[in-house]
């Protein structure tokens, strides 16, 4: 069994408790918890451009005997997606302006805010036992929509015990790339050969050959060696490798602090104190600073520059001086923040960047006419819905200007931030239209009308032993 996408959720459920007879399953790009990391809700958050675009074209059928009614014929009316979703207004107004309650699956999703039963029955990794196939995980780097499905679903197997190899195969590609794109490029990025010929090639045909024919040796590192755990393409540097482990054995969790001064430093700063940024969700920051054509956002808005948002006053910016040695990071991100607000609920986006020297060159011929030198790339970013700091299935308001700690995963990386780059994080509280509007205050969301979305003032609190870091795997 293998599929991509919604089949690729299909192929994993096949997994548990796996019939005799399936031999070989490769989930690619699967859900793994759409309530809490994929499509619908992360961390709290909704995405609600991706999700307004699926909904307006999944409607169910009238009648068994039916074919599925076509798609929903919605008119944007213009090209940018941010001035579309803005002019909706807030969430209440999709199903009256367009979807017309003929979208069960929208209706569903919007009435479930919270990770609760609704969604902690749909999530596969606490099911994922009694597998006896072997199995090969595969997913992208920068798959907008199911990027967490196979990393939850891999950790999901290795604890609960898998009586066949697994395997975890992640590559630089967007949603299904590996099967449409010859992965050589994605946006402004050039990962200098066709990624997925090799994957096709030399890791998805292997596996196959191997456990359904038993002829060659499969996803083996060498001759005498096991099969790998992860095979893993490194963004950075644009190197394939094989691991025995992930994330790897040769790796530390190492910290990051924000420091004064928009300073971001490998030592914990000794003086403390605060940096605040107005959220004004009326004007919120924008997912990209390229238009978004339609109803979603562009399919590798994952890698896209990022210096519209540090010019914001509503975004913070921390960066460590120009490196004098590669960093590779290895494995999730864990962003441990202090924070205030002046409301009593607000979101905080977290962005891990990766800042190119002013001399790196344009690419060659530039038909973008893009400028490379001090390009800010999106290395990874999640946000948080601060009313689930405590639990994520009961929220809990804010006290105005009350500190409190939010603690969050964020998909693992294998990126490395060469010589003479610098690592970046921005932190906001807005990014529109990938993620809904926080109204800043502590209500059911879905059903806030427009007086309620009110401007907050948002602290992040540094230095000391409470202090705001970013928690990262380093490799050595």
């Amino acid at each position: 069994m293998w599929g991509i996408s919604y089949p690729g959720f299909f192929a994993a459920h096949g997994l548990i408790d796996s019939h005799p007879a399936l031999k070989a399953v490769s989930p690619q790009a699967p859900m793994g918890d759409v309530g809490n990391g994929d499509d619908g809700y992360h961390n709290g958050a909704f995405h609600l451009a991706a999700n307004f675009r699926f909904y307006s074209g999944f409607r169910p059928r009238k009648g068994d005997a039916q074919r599925p009614q076509p798609a929903l014929g919605i008119e944007t009316g213009t090209m940018d997606a941010y001035d579309f979703f803005l002019r909706m207004g807030p969430i209440s107004n999709a199903n009256e302006q367009y979807l017309k309650h003929e979208s069960a699956f929208w209706d569903d999703t919007i009435q479930h805010t919270a990770y609760d039963a609704y969604w902690q029955a749909r999530a596969q990794a606490p099911y994922m036992k009694n597998v006896t196939p072997a199995v090969m995980w595969v997913g992208g780097w920068f798959d907008a929509e199911d990027l967490a499905g196979p990393l939850k679903l891999f950790h999901a197997l290795e604890k609960n015990g898998a009586t066949a190899p697994d395997t975890l195969v992640m590559g630089p590609w967007r949603h299904g790339g590996w099967a449409r794109d010859p992965g050589d490029t994605l946006g402004n990025l050039n990962f200098k050969a066709n990624t997925s010929e090799y994957f096709q090639e030399n890791i998805e045909l292997p596996f196959f050959v191997q456990n359904l024919k038993g002829k060659g040796n499969g996803l083996k590192a060498t001759a005498d060696s096991g099969v790998p755990k992860a095979i893993m393409f490194e963004t950075g540097r644009n190197e394939w490798h094989r691991f025995d482990a992930w994330p790897p054995k040769n790796s530390e969790v190492r910290t990051l602090y924000f420091d004064g001064d928009g300073k971001l430093s490998w030592d914990a700063p000794a003086a403390t104190g605060f940096d605040e940024y107005p959220s004004d969700p009326n004007k919120p920051v924008p997912s990209t600073g390229e238009l978004a054509p339609g109803m979603g956002m562009p399919a590798d808005y994952m890698t896209f520059d990022q210096r519209f948002a540090a010019a914001r006053p509503d975004v913070l910016t921390y960066e460590t001086e120009p490196l004098d040695h590669d960093v590779t990071i290895a494995g999730p991100i864990t962003p441990v923040l202090r924070v205030s607000t002046s409301g009593t609920d607000s979101d905080f986006i977290v962005k891990l960047i990766d800042v190119y020297p002013d001399d790196y060159p344009n690419p060659d011929p530039n038909v973008k006419g893009v400028y490379m030198g001090g390009y800010q790339q999106l290395v990874r970013g999640e946000p948080f819905r601060g009313k689930f700091r405590n639990s994520m299935s009961k929220p809990d308001p804010f006290t105005p200007g009350k500190p409190e700690k939010i603690d969050f995963w964020m998909p693992d990386v294998l990126h490395t931030f060469r010589s003479g780059h610098r690592i970046m994080v921005q932190i906001q509280s807005s990014w529109f239209p990938l993620v809904d509007r926080n109204p800043q205050q502590f209500l059911d969301i879905p059903n806030a009308r427009p007086a309620d979305f009110q401007k907050a003032m948002e602290r992040v609190y540094r230095g000391g032993a409470d202090g705001s870091h970013l928690r990262v795997i380093v490799m050595e």
